[in-house]
């Protein structure tokens, strides 16, 4: 099930940028523009799927996304049909319009998440509180502390706890991760039966805790330890039934505000050369791959956040005046129309190519980020 989760989660990924796409692809259309190319993924060219109304529709080997060819995209360009004879109107909706498209669907995941179970990924995540019920709380091992009991008998992080026992007590149901320490230190010093899921297959395993004393004496240590040695930690599911959009609308508000924090802190540590601390909040698609792959042993819940929570960045990412991205083209038509300047092929090309060149170095350092931080 795991599996397929991942395998579903990685055909939302890319259907996320072909949505993109097709909200400028539509708008285009609408307005009098014409489209000559929309491909699935990106060049080289694996397959011509159709040729309908002057555009043609192609499937690409490189499957990270897709991308709209507009018929003359300069703002030089003259002729009838193209993106440069288009309006300034008609070409800031055709822009605008991809981002439109990620936040649509941000908020419509968001919505159906709030529906069916909404994962709690944040201590303060928004919610109605008088709409809002709790489905289930599962406890997750966060950490497992090295040469801990719970390392030796075979607990690893994402193991789910279900319950533990002495063997001559009715089990104790793990129901929060606040409780655990309240088990463990009952039967301090004691071998203990530990029931899990790991993988998705139950398993009972055997835990000598560590002794009283020698938790105690470890607290006013740089390294206090605990009965079994592992952090656990809770994933909660809550469900809305009226109040549904108005979660959706209400997380959109705070993971937009919680991005742009970000975006401020990594902006500010790059400045004072704190490189490290400024990719610690920052993941390119193998760090995606490897969140999906384990939060697929979460359920479809969480891959459903994921996704929305993704679609939303590359609205938030896609507003932003960054050449060769969407509010980028759009920034630089508008600068250059209020400041009544033509804008020729060359210029043009040359501010979104080096914007595309930038971006492209960035690509390649959060990829190296990513394999150093995941493998």
């Amino acid at each position: 099930m795991s599996l397929l989760l991942l395998i579903f989660g990685l055909i939302m990924f890319v259907a996320l940028v072909v949505v993109h796409e097709f909200g400028h692809f539509i708008v285009a259309r609408r307005n009098g523009v014409e489209v000559e190319e929309f491909g699935i993924g990106f060049p080289p060219r694996a397959k011509v799927l159709a040729r309908k109304n002057g555009t043609v529709y192609t499937l690409n080997w490189l499957p990270l996304g897709g991308f709209v060819r507009l018929k003359g995209e300069h703002t030089a360009d003259t002729d009838n049909g193209t993106f440069g004879a288009a309006s300034i109107g008609v070409k800031s909706k055709i822009m605008i319009a991809g981002v439109a498209m990620n936040l649509a669907t941000a908020f419509v995941l968001l919505t159906l998440l709030a529906l069916l179970g909404m994962p709690k990924i944040i201590d303060n995540q928004y919610t109605y509180a008088k709409d809002t019920k709790v489905l289930r709380n599962d406890v997750f091992v966060a950490e497992v502390e090295p040469g801990s009991p719970a390392e030796k008998a075979g607990i690893r992080s994402r193991d789910r706890l279900v319950s533990i026992n002495n063997g001559r007590q009715t089990n104790n149901i793990i129901t929060s991760a606040e409780k655990l320490p309240d088990f463990t230190h009952q039967f301090a010093g004691q071998e203990i039966d530990v029931a899990i899921v790991s993988a998705g297959k139950a398993k009972n395993l055997k835990v000598t805790l560590r002794r009283a004393a020698e938790v105690e004496a470890s607290k006013n240590t740089d390294k206090p330890l605990g009965y079994m040695g592992i952090v656990p930690t809770d994933y909660t599911l809550q469900r809305s039934t009226w109040s549904a959009p108005i979660v959706a609308a209400g997380l959109i508000k705070q993971f937009t505000v919680m991005t742009f924090e970000g975006l401020g802190k990594a902006a500010a540590n790059l400045v004072r050369g704190h490189g490290k601390q400024a990719s610690e909040g920052v993941a390119g698609p193998i760090g995606i791959f490897v969140l999906l792959k384990d939060g697929s042993e979460l359920g479809y819940q969480f891959i459903f956040m994921i996704i929305a929570i993704i679609s939303l960045t590359l609205a938030i990412m896609n507003a932003l005046p960054i050449p060769a991205l969407d509010g980028g083209r759009l920034f630089v038509t508008w600068a250059f129309r209020l400041a009544k300047k033509p804008l020729s092929k060359r210029r043009e090309d040359m501010i979104h190519g080096t914007g595309f060149a930038l971006l492209m170095v960035l690509f390649v350092l959060i990829t190296i980020v990513d394999v150093k931080r995941n493998f």
